[in-house]
């Protein structure tokens, strides 16, 4: 079959990670772009051999674009993903979903009436070690999920941000921004359907003054809870519980998190960080190609513990780690080809096979639903009762 001919929209920090998948993936042939840095574009242009298009317009109305991958900024996903659907175009939006459930319901209508497919990530629930988390809890091979313990520890809050990233009004913050990562693979592992959540979130620094952190208990319909923990505030590193693996597959300096805080308290006013950011994405004069090839681990997002009536299991870079009756053992799974396949694995399944995605509109505006009552409880002081939420698909075999 031929490639998935993909129109870029967007060329800031989410594609610049992508760029790995993209580029190297035999099923993904980029074939446009548009972003408002024209020296981006034309960079673009140059490495791919794709259309640098001068307006969003254009591209979605490119006739050789078959899906559009919509990395722009939150506040704009709903705007871009109805866009893309008039024109025809399926649309894989980089999460969070959208900032309101009223955008996320419209953005599915659109699809919906458009008759385009809509797939929202990349998030960790992509990842390898988490789906096959998923298919040994749905084998029922040791019973059911009661508990799950998911935990991370980074220094996001310090990484170079432009302003709009601190505002939580326009999206900013670890709710939005990080929070979509971890409630995606707890409600994949535990069924899908969250009943409550009760929450608690921290703004402890009034320089960056946003969500840095968050904890929060799911209650789901299944009968199974879970607690979910983030810190963004760049002091400790749970990497260092996952055998010293970062977040993107790599091994990680131990000393990452100072050097963080080093650069950023180095960083003059908020221009000057903004500007740090866009230099050191695709095109910008402090991006640097990723040539180190294929990771020898996978992704992940912190510990994550998964106990079920008769294992525990401990998602790992390297596999699914089983704690049953047997003692201790490694579900091993085979090195990657390309870093983040898993993605372009569900793009191709819905667009040459025919399957329903997983990362659908309906799962993503359920989990944008936590994400938002995760907010509203730590305002309210109380549990918030959830709506709209959908169960976990049927894994694609």
């Amino acid at each position: 079959m031929q490639p998935i001919k993909l129109g870029v929209l967007g060329l800031g920090r989410a594609f610049t990670l992508m760029i790995p998948t993209l580029s190297k993936d035999p099923r993904i042939e980029l074939v446009a772009c548009f972003d408002t840095n024209a020296g981006a574009s034309a960079a673009f242009s140059k490495a791919f051999g794709g259309t640098a298009h001068n307006s969003t317009d254009a591209l979605c109305a490119d006739p050789n674009v078959e899906w559009i991958y919509v990395a722009t900024p939150h506040q704009l996903h709903e705007e871009h993903v109805r866009l893309a659907a008039r024109h025809g175009k399926h649309a894989l939006v980089e999460k969070p979903m959208a900032l309101t459930l009223s955008e996320c319901e419209r953005m599915r209508e659109t699809c919906e009436k458009a008759g385009t497919q809509l797939i929202v990530g990349h998030s960790h629930s992509f990842n390898a070690p988490v789906l096959r988390a998923r298919s040994i809890i749905e084998s029922g091979r040791f019973g059911r999920v009661r508990m799950i313990q998911a935990m991370n520890f980074t220094d996001f809050l310090y990484r170079p941000r432009r302003p709009e990233e601190l505002d939580t009004t326009k999206g900013g913050g670890v709710v939005f921004s990080q929070a979509a990562h971890q409630i995606d693979i707890v409600r994949l592992l535990a069924g899908g359907e969250v009943a409550s959540v009760y929450a608690r979130t921290g703004e402890w620094d009034r320089q960056r003054p946003t969500e840095g952190a968050y904890t929060a208990i799911l209650n789901f319909h299944s009968g199974a809870f879970a607690s979910v923990t983030y810190n963004g505030y760049g002091f400790f590193d749970t990497d260092t519980w996952m055998d010293g693996i970062g977040e993107m597959g790599w091994p990680k300096n131990t000393d990452t998190h100072r050097l963080t805080r080093e650069k950023y308290l180095s960083t003059q006013d908020e221009i000057a960080e903004a500007r740090r950011k866009a230099n050191r994405n695709f095109g910008g004069p402090d991006y640097v190609p990723d040539l180190r090839g294929t990771p020898t681990a996978f992704q992940h997002f912190g510990p994550v513990i998964a106990c079920c009536e008769q294992a525990d299991l401990r998602l790992t870079p390297y596999g699914v780690e089983i704690h049953d009756i047997h003692g201790v053992h490694l579900d091993a799974l085979p090195p990657q080809v390309v870093q983040r396949s898993e993605v372009v694995d569900e793009m191709w399944s819905v667009a040459r096979d025919g399957a329903a995605p997983t990362h659908s509109g309906a799962w993503s505006l359920a989990t944008m639903e936590v994400c938002l009552a995760i907010l509203e409880s730590s305002k309210k002081g109380s549990a918030i009762i959830l709506e709209h939420q959908a169960a976990v698909p049927a894994i694609r075999r």
